[in-house]
């Protein structure tokens, strides 16, 4: 085995970073710091973060096929324009629930912008439960409804064979399985595949490796964990010098590189004192597998 090497490569903290999106045209990590109102992206050849600042919390970010990037803003899809800061709305969701606000959001293979919603935190994982839905943006900037009834609607991706759609939903300290259509992006037969352990805590982002296997972060657990989809197994654990990971992604000229957020929200001074590096953007080294590129939307 390699050694794992774990370092954090930004000043600036976040209060909720999330939804790491590795971009190879820019050799750069997009993220979003939710609470923060802020689109961020960190350039691997520079170090430096370029930021730009929304009207409302912006929970998850993806690349766009004709070029710049979609982002979930409040209870909005929108596209952003990088070099004029430009925010324009697509498709409004849960519009009679003004508490609302989209979480994480991913692209699936075929170019749909999966991403779900919850009731705004009166502090971190503290909320009226059960105000989220799940939905889809299509190429069209029709958007489809799968479910309600959701807690924290957060990590989501796709089996290497397209087969499977992994979902969790923070607060059922699940990750679960559901079929999956690529023709259709229909979604059924809900199962759960990994409960997580008392001190993994709550689970949140997540990604997959080119093995198949899922890589979880956990929030207030301090770790990103690897599950085998096919046996619901944890294979390994790596633990973080921060408590509030939030999620993960692999980047790097091959993909080899994981990187990690994390927030800094809900700390209290002795606790920040203790954790300076809560909110960073950690990259992990040496863990000997790699992951895929992200999917752009295809709208």
């Amino acid at each position: 085995m390699a050694s794992i090497k774990i370092e954090c490569v930004t000043k600036e903290n976040c209060k909720i970073g999330e939804s790491p999106v590795w971009d190879a045209k820019e050799n750069s990590l997009l993220y979003v710091d939710i609470t923060g109102r802020k689109v961020c992206k960190w350039s691997s050849l520079t170090q430096q973060v370029q930021v730009i600042s929304v009207d409302a919390p912006v929970s998850s970010v993806a690349l766009r096929k004709s070029g710049d990037y979609v982002i979930t803003l409040g209870t909005r899809f929108a596209a952003l324009r990088w070099k004029d800061q430009l925010v324009t709305t697509i498709a409004h969701v849960d519009k009679d629930k003004t508490n609302n606000r989209f979480n994480d959001g991913k692209v699936d293979p075929a170019g749909r912008y999966f991403a779900g919603t919850m009731a705004e935190e009166i502090r971190p994982a503290v909320l009226e439960r059960q105000q989220g839905s799940l939905y889809t943006l299509l190429a069209d900037h029709s958007v489809v409804k799968h479910f309600d009834r959701v807690d924290i609607s957060n990590g989501l991706d796709w089996s290497l064979d397209h087969k499977t759609f992994f979902y969790i939903d923070s607060l059922s300290y699940s990750v679960d399985a559901f079929d999956y259509d690529l023709q259709t992006g229909k979604i059924g037969n809900r199962r759960s595949m990994y409960k997580l352990e008392k001190e993994e805590s709550i689970p949140d982002g997540m990604c997959i490796d080119t093995e198949g296997k899922l890589w979880v972060a956990c929030y207030d657990g301090g770790r990103v964990i690897r599950l085998d989809p096919e046996t619901g197994k944890r294979l390994q654990t790596v633990k973080l010098p921060i408590d509030k990971t939030t999620s993960c992604c692999f980047g790097g000229k091959d993909y080899s590189e994981m990187y990690v957020t994390s927030a800094s929200e809900g700390m209290d001074k002795d606790w920040l004192s203790r954790q300076p590096q809560a909110g960073g953007i950690f990259k992990i080294t040496g863990l000997g597998v790699k992951g895929i590129p992200p999917y752009p939307f295809a709208g």
